[in-house]
């Protein structure tokens, strides 16, 4: 655990800064999972009420008692819109919880603010997703080689949201090996070392309950 810090903890729950490559969940070939970890140096195991991809750092939320994985899930999913208090009594004012992710991309977006609304098929139906963005820097490397560090606001919670968002706009998070600028990758593999995924869940706000930020992993290529 001394590798995963705790960025919040309180009697309802604890909030860890995820490193890229550990899986959330256990399944299939996954022989550490921070479920697993939670179990073996918990008493009384923390439980998951949301997910982050594996290959994705940043912020991860577990509950430390079944009330309040109701309340969270319920918040995660959508259907607390609206609920009128925490865990403890302490109030949500009603409003959803905000997630923010921080993406280091190919290219810059035209506009350097906007909302990515295009659809998103989910087990062969489509399904409405949609995605704030902010462009916050952009990184000129050669006159057809740029790079943009994006601020992503969820607003649907859709698979791979973002990374399918990014790439269906032509700008593809650096390092995404399923949805990426592969041949980019590769030479940005040779050139500056670049080996994870540039998609980091930065921040989660609770209105009246928590506001935690997650500082960025020391490998980006750019800050």
């Amino acid at each position: 655990m001394k590798e995963i810090p705790v960025l919040f903890e309180n009697n309802d729950c604890i909030i860890f800064n995820k490193p890229a490559g550990l899986a959330v969940q256990g399944g299939a070939g996954i022989k550490i999972s921070l479920d697993s970890i939670l179990a073996e140096r918990f008493e009384g195991r923390p439980l998951l009420v949301h997910r982050l991809d594996r290959d994705t750092s940043g912020i991860i939320l577990v509950a430390r008692h079944k009330e309040a994985a109701a309340f969270f899930s319920r918040l995660f999913s959508r259907e607390g819109e609206g609920e009128g208090g925490g865990p403890g009594g302490t109030s949500a004012g009603g409003r959803k919880i905000t997630k923010q992710y921080l993406a280091l991309c190919s290219g810059v977006p035209a506009e350097p603010e906007g909302c990515i609304t295009m659809d998103i098929s989910v087990k062969g139906e489509s399904k409405k997703a949609g995605t704030l963005y902010k462009c916050l820097k952009s990184y000129p490397q050669s006159e057809d080689n740029e790079f943009s560090l994006l601020e992503m606001t969820l607003l649907t919670g859709r698979m791979h949201q973002i990374r399918r968002h990014l790439s269906q706009s032509g700008h593809p998070i650096l390092g995404d090996d399923k949805y990426g600028d592969f041949a980019l990758n590769k030479r940005l593999r040779k050139s500056l070392g670049l080996k994870h995924l540039h998609l980091h869940s930065s921040r989660l706000c609770i209105p009246n309950i928590l506001d935690v930020t997650a500082p960025l992993p020391e490998y980006w290529l750019f800050y």
